[in-house]
């Protein structure tokens, strides 16, 4: 073994084999946007006669919702639906004229830009949709609205009680078409069925409710990717698909779980490498030491760029098809990894944090339970400074 200080790098820090992979970029995450495509034929089965919603929150949950969606429009999606305004704005600047519709709540200044863009809100009470009906006079436009309606959420949403009054008011307003009702299941993922079979109920009874005012609620919609796997069989109109699209677990497939393709990547490459003794700190606060002589390799990645803090000294990365522990603390930039037993490990090297590599693989739903959360979060967490490839692009 080298001694200390010894690597793979020059004085100069050039690497002696500079270019060898092909990629240069620092970190980059692919998506295989066939792999998005082939998902949603499996969830269309399963959706039945329902439409197809792409929920494409938080940039596609951080897949890159302009990509992701111009190739689920050419599948024969029907609407997409953002988290807020700015996404909603994003895809129409992009050149995306479908239907797109804000799940979430608009404040009062977005008014003027989603009215002028033809973007469809969810409706939360009766102020609100008198403010989104004066704008849309103001601009000689229809604004197309959505009823929310809180079965057991218990965030937004106008309450079951109070529902057919909006509706009421909506179907009042010269300037809003009612373009459907909807609610939020909390639970379709658990394991305990009566919550979602309470909200099914509150949501059907309001339903009936609206049309027994003579009121259409057009669209219907509540379900889920979880849904599609629960007990639950009525999807009504639509359903919302939005991390089952992208081949992630929504919670509750289980054995189930090959079924979807995860359509991301995620890479990087060793720039670094130096040969340590036993007994060295490696990282932030010492948090992990040398048992032997070892190699370490430095990454260029760190939680700036969405790889969590709380993985240091826990999981795993795939390096030649072999794995690799983290060690130390995950910093802003930069990750150490121990590859003292990986014969050849070079700069250059192409280093998989999420995805395969020969007969390995590790999967977002691996990374999320090391890191004790969800994978919705490991992949929204990837930043800007991330270089998303697109495959599959048609």
């Amino acid at each position: 073994m080298d001694g200390v200080g010894e690597g793979h790098l020059t004085a100069t820090g050039k690497a002696e084999n500079p270019g060898k992979t092909g990629v240069p970029e620092r970190v980059w995450a692919t998506v295989d946007l066939d792999r998005v495509a082939a998902n949603l034929a499996v969830l269309r089965e399963a959706a039945g006669d329902a439409r197809i919603m792409a929920v494409l929150k938080a940039d596609a949950y951080g897949h890159g919702a302009v990509a992701v969606a111009g190739r689920l429009l050419e599948e024969g999606i029907h609407m997409i639906g953002v988290g807020d305004s700015t996404e909603a704005i994003e895809l129409r600047e992009a050149g995306i004229v479908a239907p797109v519709l804000i799940l979430g709540a608009i404040v009062a200044g977005e008014a003027p830009m989603v009215v002028a863009y033809d973007i469809a809100t969810c409706l939360h009470s009766i102020e609100r949709a008198k403010h989104i009906d004066l704008e849309a006079k103001r601009q000689n436009r229809l604004a197309r609205v959505h009823l929310m309606v809180d079965t057991g959420m218990g965030r937004l949403g106008v309450t079951a009680a109070a529902a057919p009054e909006l509706a009421r008011v909506i179907a009042g307003l010269d300037n809003l078409k009612l373009e459907g009702v909807a609610t939020h299941y909390a639970s379709a993922a658990s394991p305990i069925p009566i919550q979602l079979e309470e909200q099914y109920r509150r949501f059907t009874d309001v339903l009936s409710a609206i049309r027994s005012e003579g009121i259409d609620p057009g669209l219907v919609h509540a379900s889920n990717t979880a849904c599609l796997f629960s007990p639950l069989t009525e999807h009504f109109d639509m359903v919302r698909l939005g991390i089952g699209l992208l081949g992630l677990d929504p919670g509750n497939l289980d054995e189930r779980l090959d079924i979807l393709s995860p359509a991301l990547s995620l890479r990087t490459q060793i720039i670094f490498l130096k040969d340590f003794p036993e007994g060295f700190p490696i990282g932030y606060y010492r948090t992990w030491v040398t048992r032997r002589p070892t190699r370490i390799a430095t990454l260029p990645i760190g939680y700036n760029d969405g790889l969590s803090w709380n993985l240091g000294n826990r999981a795993r990365v795939l390096v030649r098809g072999q794995r690799a522990r983290i060690v130390g603390a995950v910093s802003m930039d930069y990750t150490t990894i121990d590859v003292g037993h990986i014969r050849g490990a070079s700069v250059g090297d192409v280093v998989t944090i999420i995805g395969r590599d020969g007969d390995e693989e590790i999967r977002t739903e691996d990374m999320a339970g090391t890191a004790r959360t969800i994978p919705y979060e490991v992949t929204c967490r990837l930043s800007r400074r991330v270089v998303r490839i697109y495959t599959g692009d048609r």
